[in-house]
């Protein structure tokens, strides 16, 4: 995968500690490096929402979530597997392999993986990233990039250029142990 040079920048500002606004599927998201704890709570903050609701995790592909997904039963990676990429989020244990400032006051983490060329090819840059609508709690999520500056002007770090995908609404959640839809 030839990656582009808008993927490269956002992967160096991400590495630095940014948090980044980017075209997903749908809406506009931001994200950050969920390993580093300053800017997790920087783009909580930002969007004034809680740390207790937990946060989405998008990738690249399936393996990048393989440190997660260790000992978890056939049946459960068939189901991911057979969604992916695509606007599918699955709830999965998390088995305390992440911080809390990612899972919140839940037992299971929310991840994707991806369809979006950009994601796709940032996250094969990085890894795994933050994945949370662009929007401040109680507002609609950004449809544009003027709406994310508009939200969002001088408190994120980095805005990707490029365009959404072709969906009309976010991916469906569904809890993977048990199969309920969380989010249609």
């Amino acid at each position: 995968m030839v990656n582009s040079w808008r993927a490269q920048q956002a992967a160096r500002e991400i590495r630095a500690g940014a948090v980044i606004a980017y075209p997903t599927e749908a809406v506009w998201g931001l994200g950050c490096d969920p390993w580093d704890e300053d800017a997790v709570y920087r783009l909580l903050a930002i969007k004034s929402r809680s740390v207790d609701k937990g946060l989405i995790l998008i990738a690249d592909n399936i393996r990048q979530f393989d440190f997660l997904f260790e000992d978890f039963p056939q049946t459960w990676l068939d189901k991911m597997a057979a969604t992916w990429p695509g606007p599918n989020t699955w709830l999965v244990p998390h088995r305390d392999l992440l911080p809390e400032w990612i899972t919140g006051q839940h037992d299971s983490v929310a991840v994707r993986v991806s369809d979006h060329p950009l994601v796709r090819e940032l996250c094969a840059l990085v890894g795994p990233i933050v994945s949370t609508s662009a929007n401040p709690q109680g507002k609609a999520p950004a449809r544009t990039r003027l709406r994310v500056e508009q939200y969002f002007r001088g408190q994120v770090d980095y805005v990707m250029g490029g365009a959404l995908g072709g969906r009309r609404s976010p991916s469906v959640i569904r809890d993977l142990r048990s199969g309920e839809v969380i989010r249609p």
